[in-house]
């Protein structure tokens, strides 16, 4: 119910104080100023900020700046060579204090007063310092130049006076027979048996997991990269430890390699270096360098020493090394040197992510970020079969098909979160019957192998998990919790039936049974 007011004011509301003073005593100050009487005018800020600025503008107008002389027309050269049109206007600066205009004047000799050094009441310039050195410091200048590797575990030599490269005898599994007489039928493995930790009790790395490796053949050791541009070599049995750690890299190590017997392995990295490593003593046999990036390493599985080796690079080059050319880089009979690649295959549009030898070694299968895979000949630079289709997708990792049985082929983790299968028998076909699925590896290179048998298919995931699969079936048995972050490095022993190690972007290296 709303109350209206009635005719002779009952229901009005009460009179304020300042009604009930009179007019005639009532006084006004608006509008008068000492100077005279100013009306008030509400502005925006934008809209005083234009008519200031057309203020500013219609008291500049009549200024009008000095301009040279147009010179003399039959001088060519000099001061007084013709200028015509093309005369320059005094030069104009504001000094700091009074926020005047300064003009520079022409000289009274007719310069233009360019060599007068005039000095302007502002602040100095600071210089810009020097870089700081090292000096006084305990530590040394970092450079792709130089090489250091120290012994980290308890014991370099046993009773026999031999290192970690023999193969353990000692143990309850077969590391040196031939794996054909082995009746090796492996399982997914289903628990955490050991975290690889450092001296003092930290992760293995400081920064995440590039790539893990096992030591060829045997497995009884393991080598790792990560972005701290380091190298560590881990005991797989007994204590399990750090055994020697590998620093002779300024950025992060993106892949690494071990040679057929495992004496050398290679390393390149985001400092555009490609180095060759002595695995027992750590000493860098050699450096290899095109100028472009590499993303990968393969050795030639046809030397034992690792005589050849290829790399894929930034600039979408596949090239070709040869470590046996003399340390000096004097040219052979055939004009090749060490420090330069004896082979480049040049075919791909992007940069090169992956290289696979097949077909008893005679080939290799290259994928790159054009979003195609090629097949070469080893040593001839012309693909014999391009495979690119355009529902495909960057091809970011490979492994090769592994075991006695079933067709040869190579499994790529592709990057619309899929694992496809090449076949490299006679023909190099895609096997458009078998893809795996379930896992997330979109934005990460995510690294997959396949078991000894060849009859499971392991991969990390971004979500911190190892996915397995069956690799007949193509069906997905089961996925274990192995990190908080992204599991971008997985290796399966060579010689056991369920042993997996992985690598995360924390640094962890996790070993499940």
């Amino acid at each position: 119910m709303s109350l209206v007011p009635a005719r002779n004011g009952a229901n009005a509301p009460p009179p304020r104080s300042g009604d009930l003073v009179p007019d005639q005593f009532k006084t006004s100050t608006k509008g008068k100023v000492p100077t005279g009487y100013a009306q008030e005018v509400a502005l925006s800020e934008h809209s005083f900020r234009n008519l200031h600025r057309d203020f500013q503008n219609q008291s500049s107008a009549g200024k009008k700046r000095k301009r040279e002389t147009k010179g003399d027309s039959a001088v060519v050269y000099g001061t007084d060579a013709y200028k015509g049109p093309w005369a320059k206007y005094d030069e104009r600066r504001i000094d700091s204090d009074s926020g005047e205009e300064i003009e520079v004047s022409a000289g009274e000799d007719g310069s233009d007063g360019s060599d007068v050094e005039v000095v302007y009441e502002e602040d100095g310039i600071v210089p810009v310092p020097a870089r700081p050195t090292l000096a006084g410091t305990g530590y040394a200048e970092v450079s792709a130049e130089t090489e250091t590797s120290v012994f980290e575990g308890t014991q370099q030599y046993d009773y026999q006076g031999r290192t970690y490269m023999h193969v353990p005898q000692d143990l309850d599994v077969d590391l040196t027979s031939e794996f054909e007489s082995l009746s090796l039928k492996c399982y997914t493995p289903k628990k955490l048996i050991h975290t690889f930790r450092s001296q003092s009790g930290k992760e293995a790395h400081d920064r995440p997991l590039t790539a893990l490796r096992f030591f060829p053949t045997s497995g009884h050791l393991l080598l790792s990269a990560a972005a701290d541009g380091r190298v560590k070599l881990w005991d797989v049995y007994h204590e399990r430890e750090l055994l020697r750690s590998y620093t002779g890299h300024t950025k992060s190590v993106v892949d690494l390699d071990f040679c057929p017997d495992g004496t050398r392995f290679l390393t390149a990295s985001y400092d555009r270096q490609m180095k060759l490593w002595d695995t027992e003593t750590g000493t860098c046999l050699g450096r290899f360098s095109t100028g472009a990036t590499p993303h990968c390493v393969r050795f030639h599985p046809d030397h034992l020493s690792g005589g050849e080796f290829i790399a894929g690079m930034h600039d979408n080059k596949i090239v070709q090394f040869d470590t046996r050319l003399p340390l000096d880089n004097t040219p052979d009979k055939a004009g090749k040197t060490r420090n330069k690649p004896v082979q480049e295959y040049d075919h791909h549009l992007g940069p090169i992510n992956t290289l696979t030898f097949c077909d008893a070694n005679r080939r290799f299968i290259s994928t790159s970020d054009d979003k195609s895979l090629r097949a070469w000949e080893y040593n001839i630079p012309v693909p014999i079969k391009l495979i690119s289709d355009p529902g495909m997708f960057p091809l970011v990792k490979a492994a090769p098909l592994r075991g006695l049985t079933g067709k040869p082929a190579v499994l790529c983790q592709s990057s619309d979160n899929t694992i496809r299968v090449f076949s490299t028998g006679d023909r190099i076909r895609a096997n458009r019957k078998k893809e795996f699925r379930g896992h997330n590896n979109a934005g990460y290179a995510v690294d997959l192998d396949v078991s000894p048998d060849g009859g499971i298919v392991a991969s990390g995931d971004s979500a911190g998990y190892v996915v397995f699969w069956d690799y007949r079936t193509c069906k997905m048995w089961h996925k274990i919790k192995a990190a908080e972050t992204a599991v971008v490095a997985t290796a399966w022993h060579p010689r056991e039936s369920s042993k997996v190690v992985t690598g995360d972007l924390t640094g962890g290296i996790k070993y499940w049974d």
